[in-house]
């Protein structure tokens, strides 16, 4: 029962780290990160999947191995977080505390990607 509870979470996991890449305020690498361990614990093959998937595995590999992020996915992060944020911000909300609440989310979201190695080639 264990085991199929793991699976469920992991696969949870995943769907919203495939949601994060599209959404700048939720996380992808942390949510693949928790499916790759949820798999590990519970299913080996899906574990190898997700590790060996053609876009999935390059976030969670990079990520285990460096603790660092490529520089593409450095600026489209960064690029789309302050697009969605600014318009939502100016364009869609009126009230100014909620306004300062997004861009306080988005400033904190920033100095975190920033936190991370950039990535280099090898």
């Amino acid at each position: 029962m264990l085991r199929i509870l793991l699976i469920i979470v992991g696969f949870f996991s995943v769907s919203l780290g495939l949601i994060g890449i599209v959404l700048p305020v939720l996380p992808t690498t942390p949510f693949l990160l928790l499916a790759s361990f949820l798999f590990y614990k519970s299913s080996p093959y899906l574990q190898s999947r997700l590790l060996n998937h053609k876009y999935l595995g390059n976030y969670i590999r990079n990520f285990q191995q460096y603790k660092a992020i490529p520089i593409k996915v450095k600026i489209s992060s960064l690029l789309l977080l302050w697009v969605c944020i600014l318009s939502s911000a100016f364009i869609f909300i009126s009230l100014l505390w909620l306004r300062i609440l997004l861009i306080g989310i988005a400033i904190a979201v920033s100095i975190h990607i920033l936190s991370y190695k950039t990535l280099n080639k090898k």
